[in-house]
This record gives C-alpha cells, sequence and structure tokens, in this order.
C-alpha cells in the first residue's frame, strides 16, 4: 500500500502488482501537445489565436453574405486554423486535469485554460451565427461557384440545422462567455467530487474506480463490502449530486424552452442527426426486447450462481469455473493488436503508434478520472487514450473499445479540425467493432466448450450493459427531465424513478436492496452529456449488423469500404455511411436485427447449460 502525505487515504496497488504480473503499465506523454502548462510556446500560441481572432472579427463580422465563395472560403480555413489552437491549448488542459485531479494547479490550470480559451472565441461567435443568417439560394450559388468553399459543404450543412433554435447574436455571445461559471463549474464540481471521493471495502479505503472494479470480484462478500461501500460513499453525498442534477436539468430546461427544442433530448438528437423518430424506434425495440434479453439471462446467471435471487452486487459477478485470472499488459495488447491485424494489416498499422509511443494512460492511481475515454485532441497531433487496467477480461476489451475510436480519429482527422468529429451515433461504430473482432477472434480459437461458454457469457453481459443499461440509463433520464419541469426533484424521488427503471430493464430475477437507489450518482454522462447514452446501443445494434455483413462475405472489399467509413468523419451521416454495406438505420428491422445477434448468444448459452 502506498500512503499519500498529508493524507489518510490508502491507494491500493494495480493487482497486476499484487500478483507479481506487470508492473509497467503505461502513463502518457502529453509533451506532443506542449511540454506543460509553463510551455513559452502555449502562450505564445494563445496570444496568437487572440490577435487573430480580434483581426477575423473585424475583418469579417457583418461582411458575410457579400463574400465570394473563394472568400468565403479563406475565411472558413481561418477560422478553423483559430478553433485548432484553441482545441489544441484545451486538450492539454482536460488530460492534465483527467491526469490527476487531486493536484490542486492541475484544476486551476484547467480552469484558466477554459476562461482564457472562451475570452478568444467570444470574438469567433458572430461567424456561425451570421453564416447561419446568409440566405440558403446566396450561399447556395456561392458554393456552386467555388471548388473550395464546396469543400466546406458538409461542414455548412450540419451548421444550418441549428439555424431554428439560434438566438440573437448578443445572447448566444452572452451565454457563450457565461458557460465557465454555469455548466462548466458544474461539471467541474461533479469531477472533483468524484476525484477526492473514498469508497470502504472492508479496512481499505479505494477510490470509486476502484471500488466499483470490486463488484466484479469472483468472492461474494467482496462484492457485497463494495456495494455497501459505494453506496454509503454516495449515500452520504446525495443531496450534493442531487442538488448537480436538479440544477442542470433546469439549465437546459430553460435553454431548450428559449431555443424551442421540442422535448430534452431534441438538441442531442440534432447534434447526432438522427431524428427524434428513430431514437424513439431504438428505445422502444430494445424495451421491448428486455424480457428476451435482460431478464433470460440474469435468469440464467442465477442458476449458474446457485442463487434464488440476484444482488445488484452480482450483476458483474464472474461465472463459476472463471478463474478470473489476471491478463498482464503486453497479452492484453498482443490480443487486441492481432485482433485488427488479422482483419486489416492497415488498420493494425495504424493502431500501433498506440502502443510503441506514449499515447495511451493505463496506469491506476490516485486522482486519475474513472473509467476510459479517447481524447482526438487536434489533427496535427494524435489521439491520447485513457484506461484503468485491472488486468481483468472486460479491460481487454475496453482496450480494444477505446483503440477504435484512436484509430478512427486518427483516420478522420484526414477532413480537419473541423470536420473530424461524427455524431455520437456513430462515434462508438469503430470503438463496438474494434471490440467485436477482438472478442470473434477469441471465440473462433476457442475449442473448450466451457471456456467458449464463459466468453460468451461475458460477451453477452458485455452487450447487455451497452444495449440494455444504457437504454436503461436514456430512460431514466428522459424521467428525471420530465418530473423535473413541475419542480425540484428530491434525492429520494431520484432514487425511486432509478429503481423502477432498474427493475424494469434488469427483471424480477434482481432483488435491489434500498441503498442501491443512490447509484444514478455516479454516471458521468448524465452530467457532461445529457442523453449522450443511447448512442452506445445505437453503435452496438450498428455493428452487429454491420459485422454479419462481414462475416456473411455479401459486401466486396469490406475491409476497405470500412476504413472509408472512418475517414469519412462528420462529412457523410449515417444513411450514406451504411449505404455501401446495405444497411438502412431508418428501417423499422434494422434494430431487431442487432438484438437478435445478442438473443442468438443467449440461445447458445441455453443450448449449453
Amino acid at each position: 500500500m502506498q500512503i499519500l502525505p498529508g493524507r489518510s487515504r490508502e491507494i491500493a496497488r494495480s493487482p497486476l502488482d499484487a500478483a507479481g504480473g506487470d508492473a509497467a503499465l503505461p502513463s502518457w506523454d502529453l509533451s506532443d501537445l506542449y511540454k506543460g502548462e509553463d510551455d513559452p510556446a502555449l502562450k505564445k500560441d494563445l496570444a496568437r489565436a487572440e490577435a487573430e481572432a480580434i483581426a477575423f472579427s473585424k475583418r469579417y463580422q457583418g461582411k458575410l453574405a457579400g463574400l465570394s465563395g473563394d472568400d468565403l472560403a479563406a475565411a472558413l480555413v481561418t477560422y478553423e486554423g483559430i478553433e485548432e489552437i484553441l482545441g489544441r491549448a484545451m486538450s492539454l488542459a482536460s488530460l492534465t486535469f483527467a491526469g490527476d485531479s487531486l493536484n490542486g494547479g492541475n484544476g486551476r490550470f484547467y480552469q484558466t485554460m477554459q476562461e482564457r480559451v472562451t475570452e478568444i472565441s467570444s470574438h469567433l461567435v458572430f461567424f456561425t451565427l451570421e453564416l447561419n443568417h446568409v440566405e440558403e439560394k446566396v450561399l447556395e450559388a456561392k458554393i456552386a461557384g467555388s471548388a473550395a468553399l464546396a469543400r466546406w459543404r458538409p461542414w455548412l450543412r450540419d451548421l444550418r440545422v441549428w439555424l431554428p433554435h439560434q438566438l440573437s447574436d448578443e445572447m448566444e455571445r452572452l451565454l457563450h462567455e457565461k458557460e465557465v461559471t454555469g455548466r462548466a463549474a458544474w461539471n467541474r464540481l461533479f469531477d472533483e467530487t468524484l476525484a477526492t471521493m473514498t469508497v470502504k471495502v472492508g479496512e481499505e479505503e479505494l477510490s470509486v474506480s476502484a471500488a466499483l472494479n470490486k463488484l466484479s470480484d469472483k468472492d461474494r462478500e467482496v462484492r457485497a463490502a463494495a456495494a455497501k461501500g459505494v453506496s454509503e460513499a454516495f449515500g452520504s453525498r446525495i443531496r450534493l449530486f442531487s442538488l448537480i442534477t436538479n440544477t442542470l436539468v433546469k439549465d437546459k430546461e430553460v435553454m431548450d424552452k428559449w431555443r424551442q427544442y421540442p422535448r430534452p433530448g431534441s438538441s442531442r438528437n440534432l447534434a447526432n442527426m438522427v431524428e427524434d423518430q428513430v431514437v424513439d424506434a431504438l428505445v422502444k425495440a430494445v424495451t421491448d426486447s428486455f424480457p428476451r434479453l435482460s431478464h433470460r439471462y440474469y435468469t440464467m446467471k442465477a442458476k449458474w450462481l446457485g442463487l434464488e435471487k440476484l444482488q445488484h452486487w452480482d450483476r458483474n459477478a464472474p461465472l463459476p469455473r472463471d478463474d478470473d485470472s489476471l491478463i498482464a499488459w503486453p497479452d492484453a495488447v498482443s490480443r487486441v493488436r492481432a485482433a485488427y491485424g488479422a482483419f486489416s494489416p492497415e488498420l493494425e498499422k495504424l493502431a500501433a503508434p498506440f502502443f510503441e509511443k506514449a499515447w495511451i494512460d493505463a496506469a491506476l492511481r490516485p486522482g486519475k478520472a474513472s473509467g476510459a475515454f479517447a481524447h482526438p485532441t487536434v489533427p496535427a497531433v494524435h489521439p491520447y487514450l485513457l484506461l484503468n487496467y485491472h488486468g481483468k477480461a472486460r479491460d481487454v476489451m475496453t482496450l480494444a473499445h477505446e483503440l477504435g475510436h484512436g484509430v478512427h480519429q486518427r483516420l478522420a482527422a484526414e477532413q480537419g479540425y473541423l470536420m473530424s468529429s461524427t455524431p455520437l451515433t456513430l462515434a462508438e461504430t469503430a470503438s463496438v467493432f474494434g471490440e467485436m473482432l477482438t472478442f470473434r477472434a477469441l471465440l473462433d480459437t476457442e475449442k473448450d466448450p466451457a471456456k467458449r461458454r464463459l466468453l460468451l457469457a461475458g460477451k453477452v453481459e458485455d452487450m447487455l450493459n451497452t444495449v440494455v443499461r444504457q437504454i436503461a440509463f436514456y430512460k431514466f433520464e428522459t424521467r428525471v427531465h420530465a418530473e423535473r419541469r413541475n419542480g425540484e426533484l428530491s434525492p429520494e424521488r431520484i432514487g425511486e424513478i432509478w429503481m423502477e427503471i432498474q427493475t424494469e430493464s434488469l427483471g424480477p430475477i434482481f432483488e435491489f436492496t434500498p441503498d442501491y437507489a443512490s447509484y444514478w450518482a455516479y454516471i458521468p454522462h448524465f452530467v457532461h452529456t445529457p442523453f449522450y447514452v443511447y448512442a452506445y446501443a445505437f453503435g452496438d445494434c450498428l455493428v452487429n449488423a454491420l459485422y454479419g455483413v462481414y462475416r456473411d462475405g455479401t459486401v466486396p472489399d469490406f475491409q476497405a469500404k470500412y476504413l472509408d467509413m472512418l475517414r469519412a468523419g462528420g462529412t457523410l451521416r449515417h444513411q450514406e455511411l451504411l449505404a455501401p454495406f446495405g444497411l438502412d438505420a431508418s428501417d423499422p428491422d434494422f434494430w431487431k436485427k442487432g438484438l437478435d445477434v445478442i438473443s442468438g448468444f443467449i440461445d447458445e448459452l441455453e443450448a449449453a447449460s
């Protein structure tokens, strides 16, 4: 155990260390962005961005409608360059903070950068607002007469969908400048609260991430102790988390009214370039499938575990005969790279630098953000991956998942800073596909029936977590946002909604203890990106259909078309991206095909039981 100076908190070593395994988990090197917060290059870049932003405003404000197509294209190039400088600075600040939020200096640096970047970008707010005021026929004429501007058509297309919800220029600028003292400040409070929390599990004081990891321990008493500790840690702070939630949900309600969004999730769906009705169809398809998916699987799992009822801490319990052996980091890397390479040598080549250079932070340490993510930074640099690697099979799949994001971000970087990012509904495609490649590689080579069953069960649980659990989260959010419109929700009422949705989604085999009512509080998506979560289910079902096409061999040059899809970044919408594979997400049967894959795996498990 390591004792932190000035704290009575013990930090558990990596289980790999404890097992005498791989102690050299990688940490990232952010110097490809800047050498640190004191790097003169950072100060110089921000000063240049500010000067260019002021000059940009003076040169173009009030004049966009009269520019030629070529001149407007030149303005877009300048605008993108300034935004990329700001994005690079914020990438350093956010990744530094994610790496260690217990360091007060990191928090101050993050806040300072937010304020500085907001101040500089306030000079640019006019640009997108004014562009949207250019008449459609005038803009089309400019595009038709300029090859340089035609390149920007996808970005202009996506920008103009916000026109019906755009406020006055003065109001937009005010909201932009107040962001750092509004939503962003509540986000930071949530992050810092989570990072500084400790959870008592038995005699250990663990971080939230380490405690949640204990919920998949093979020892049921350890899982129960971890569940108790998490419940107490969040339960004792539930009024703070309720205040954060109530404030942010009310803030969103106010903004939605001003911007005239028909319902709370509409702005997210618009950003994802997907219609409300398509999301409704996905949610209905998954909800209707709760009995044949999660209810059926967890009933089997209870039987395998020899339990009449499951508690919430049994949901991710290892199955009997699962030796729960630890997978050393080099072995995890080898498995994932091999799976990627077997599908496409080009894909593996794109993945290689993440491991050969310091682009991944997998080490376990206090203050580090929990969970995992891939940060694209800016096209001029490269993505970074954050994981908390505990050596479990799920961690290998998490590596495959985040690596999928990483290679997607590298390929899409060809589109430039403004057009490289994809809607959330498509952002999960490469990540879930990477998981599927890794899983299938393991499954196809496993001949032992017992081990094959364990692999299948593990994959089913991951898919249920991705599809059923995320749609349950989405339904929870929807209920909370709807009820908040009638007044502030008590912590007890939020907990009741959580318990009702969990019971519906996981089924009657679960017997939820009352203290589970606080578990909604640790989900960061509810705070940072409201209504994000359905994108995971969207991506999983999409990938199930996409992988089925690949396995069937019905699409020639599948690998090349797949890489082209990733290269497109945000320039194409899901209909255009899926067309080369003969898929259409607007087809009512599309979601059923994806869900049938999960059901098929459960069928196989039932047959083997």
